[in-house]
């Protein structure tokens, strides 16, 4: 069965991250923060993280904020204005509203076939909307979903 990996990056250093990466065999890093330049990302931050990948791995970058949450949602749910199961409510709204599902079909199938990873800030996968991406590529493709 084909896997759909997720990392974090928080709590990582580059080599405990990369080396990861590597040794899940990651062909594609696939980014689904709604921003990706920020300066806290560290060496996740594009366009770094495009170039560490590359030259690193030989592996591929995409960032598609097509999986990312708005603004509005992310701060309300770190404002504590909604609970988890309120953000997973409104994310999937979203992604229906987005036609994430097609979205995957038409970008990914071709590349489905190949070791994707996710990747976000927070640490574990258990309150990140990372974990709701790969649910949606695991419906799809019928993959297993590995936790980095």
């Amino acid at each position: 069965m084909k896997k759909i990996y997720t990392i974090g990056f928080t709590k990582k250093n580059a080599e405990t991250f990369f080396e990861l990466l590597r040794a899940n065999e990651i062909d594609i890093l696939l980014d689904v923060r709604l921003k990706n330049t920020s300066q806290l990302a560290g060496f996740s931050r594009y366009p770094d993280v495009e170039y560490f990948m590359n030259k690193i791995l030989g592996a591929e970058y995409i960032h598609d904020t097509v999986f990312a949450p708005t603004d509005d949602i992310m701060k309300d749910y770190k404002d504590k204005k909604i609970d988890w199961s309120e953000f997973i409510s409104r994310y999937d709204c979203l992604a229906d509203e987005r036609k994430t599902e097609k979205h995957i079909l038409k970008e990914y199938e071709d590349k489905s076939k190949e070791n994707i990873c996710l990747i976000c800030s927070e640490e574990k996968a258990d309150n990140c909307h990372r974990l709701l991406v790969a649910e949606r590529f695991k419906k799809l493709f019928k993959m297993e979903i590995v936790n980095l």
